[in-house]
């Protein structure tokens, strides 16, 4: 529930209320748009040795070096093939080496920008003490669907990485 206040005071502060929604297989999640810098699609992907399977490489974004995720692998979905609504969403996350970095996310596909008042904004349920669930802000309540809304800062964090990358090995 912390999760789902402490969003809903940035969204109140800032007065971003509005989300950009995707899709992960048959799930759908959100992004504050304050969060998106812009959606690409699929670009060649350089790969870099040692690297976690969801972290596919780097792409070259108008003379940036930007890391690309693959979200379907970091969240443990089963791997499926490129399609031509398959996409790449920059985000800027603020990681804990550095502020500000641009990042890629590989998603299904975009679905749209909505607005999501924070009373459609239902707390995290309670998985049990093992599972951490400080990535997800909240379950926005929207047309009858229910879309999981990410802090992306939190999905793409140094220690989010690590983590991970030590759960795989």
């Amino acid at each position: 529930m912390t999760n789902v206040m402490e969003g809903q005071a940035r969204s109140n502060r800032s007065g971003m209320d509005k989300y950009l929604t995707f899709k992960l297989g048959r799930e759908a999640y959100a992004v504050g748009v304050l969060k998106i810098r812009e959606i690409i699609r699929m670009l060649d992907i350089t790969e870099v040795p040692q690297m976690p399977a969801y972290v596919k490489g780097v792409i070259n974004l108008r003379g940036k070096v930007i890391p690309v995720v693959d979200l379907r692998l970091k969240f443990n979905l089963t791997d499926v093939r490129t399609t031509e609504r398959t996409c790449i969403v920059v985000v800027q996350a603020d990681l804990k080496r550095n502020s500000g970095s641009h990042l890629g996310l590989i998603v299904d596909a975009v679905e749209e920008v909505i607005s999501i008042p924070p009373c459609d904004v239902a707390p995290t349920p309670d998985f049990g003490s093992a599972i951490s669930t400080d990535y997800i802000l909240g379950m926005a309540k929207v047309k009858g669907t229910v879309k999981t809304i990410l802090d992306i800062d939190k999905v793409v964090s140094t220690e989010g990485l690590i983590a991970s990358a030590e759960i795989d090995s």
